[in-house]
């Protein structure tokens, strides 16, 4: 008769169980069926949950809550909202450098400017 070792068995058991944790309010979508869905999986975001983004099985990405900090007047919102009305048009290419700033007017144009508004008040 042989006597197996208890701690052996138990390894035995846990092959193939994953070896980190399972985190609770979290969904799992493949790209497909988010491409299919994704105004669902937009709301259950801003309803507060976490939802993983996976390729063949791998997390490539997370839609998640917006942040407290975010709301409907910040201002990439803002420049958002200007893009889409056709105010503003985005750059070309968001990573050239900026363009050098130049003043519309000295700061005597200005005083000046205001001094002949203002007049006699």
């Amino acid at each position: 008769m042989r006597i197996l070792d208890p701690k052996l068995l138990l390894l035995n058991d846990l092959q193939g169980v994953a070896t980190g944790s399972y985190i609770g309010g979290m969904r799992t979508v493949g790209i497909k069926v988010l491409k299919n869905k994704l105004s669902e999986y937009v709301k259950l975001a801003a309803a507060g949950e976490t939802v993983l983004v996976t390729d063949r099985d791998v997390v490539v990405a997370e839609l998640v809550p917006p942040r407290d900090a975010r709301n409907a007047w910040t201002a990439d919102a803002q420049l958002g909202e200007l893009v889409r009305r056709g105010v503003i048009a985005p750059p070309a290419d968001p990573r050239a450098p900026l363009l050098e700033r130049q003043p519309v007017a000295s700061l005597e144009q200005v005083l000046r400017a205001l001094d002949d508004i203002r007049g006699d008040r």
